[in-house]
């Protein structure tokens, strides 16, 4: 059985809530780098008709998605009820479909050209940051979108992993690499920038592999992409990294395990931008530690996320440091079943 044949098994037996069509998923306001320098970010998740492809084994955000395709009036009420959420006086502004901003499926051309257009004139808005799967990224729609927004235009790709094997028998992304690198470079030769989203331990994997695969996948993301969003796999409802989570079968990363990624990560690729941001950081779905140390983990990581200062971790320490070091040296002969929980 394949795993896109469990995935879309777990898909149907899931209940979708409904959302009024002219509200967007969800907004909040975080912070982030521009140029070195600490500023606000807006992050908008626009409901669509959600990803095509649909077929992730860690991603719950398809039942975030719209009942039907919302039309172009209800998608600019979602814009206008989004951008009147921030009230800082420059920001970044994050763009996601729960899919991909760049396929005319879930946002038509000639909404998508007015969004940007209209972000665009918005002097509070410094650069636009929109995630889309490789496939859409054309150097017509990169070319349309930098012509309609007029700024900074950075496109964003869950690549998860620079390894092939990882990404299709893990996590079952339904691209390559070298799908990655045409999308990037298309990107580049337009104007936009790049930025790539890994993922530190999908489903299978023991913990010390996934650190090694997160940093070898730094040092070659970082050839395509000048920001490099490490992010840390929580467990979600309705996919099967939860059913493997609810059996005993997956542990979300040790916290101790994203220092270490984004420590030796910023050495092997100084010159990009390397993020993270520990989402459910201290719950069991979440990235965590032993529960006495994961504050102060979960906040170092994001000081560093904002300062690209690894010297925010050296004073960091825990007496489950040595257990973390044990689980990353014996894991490995479990075949990725959790040591501890």
């Amino acid at each position: 059985m394949s795993l896109t044949t469990v995935v879309r098994d777990i898909r149907r037996r899931q209940k979708v809530k409904f959302n009024p069509p002219d509200r967007p998923t969800a907004v909040w306001t975080g912070n982030d780098l521009l140029d070195g320098k600490p500023i606000s970010a807006l992050t908008v998740i626009f409901q669509t008709s959600g990803c095509r492809w649909n077929n992730c084994t860690m991603c719950g955000y398809v039942y975030d998605s719209a009942q039907k395709p919302p039309s172009h009036d209800e998608l600019m009420k979602q814009f206008e009820s989004a951008m009147s959420r921030c009230k800082d006086e420059e920001f970044i502004l994050k763009i996601f479909t729960s899919g991909s901003f760049l396929d005319d499926g879930e946002i038509a051309p000639d909404t998508r050209k007015e969004m940007l257009s209209r972000f665009g004139a918005d002097e509070r808005v410094k650069k636009v940051i929109a995630e889309t799967r490789p496939e859409y990224v054309t150097t017509e729609k990169v070319s349309g979108s930098v012509a309609a927004l007029g700024k900074r235009f950075e496109v964003a790709i869950g690549l998860e992993t620079s390894n092939d094997m990882i990404r299709k028998d893990c996590i079952n992304k339904g691209f390559t690499f070298s799908d990655f690198v045409r999308a990037s470079n298309a990107a580049k030769q337009e104007g936009a920038t790049v930025k790539a989203y890994l993922m530190l331990k999908p489903p299978f994997i023991p913990e010390g592999i996934a650190i090694n695969d997160m940093i070898q996948s730094i040092n070659d993301a970082a050839h395509y992409a000048g920001t490099i969003s490490v992010n840390l796999c929580n467990v979600q409802k309705g996919t099967l990294v939860e059913e493997m989570f609810l059996r005993g079968d997956y542990r979300p990363p040790w916290l101790w395990s994203a220092v270490e990624v984004l420590r030796r990560g910023k050495e092997a690729a100084p010159d990009a931008v390397i993020m993270s941001d520990p989402v459910a950081a201290g719950s069991a779905r979440g990235p965590h530690n032993c529960g006495k140390c994961d504050k102060d983990v979960a906040e170092a990581i994001r000081i560093f996320s904002v300062t690209q200062d690894a010297g925010v971790f050296d004073g960091l320490d825990c007496e489950c440091r040595e257990l973390w070091r044990k689980v990353v040296e014996l894991e490995e002969l479990t075949f990725g079943v959790p040591i501890v929980k």
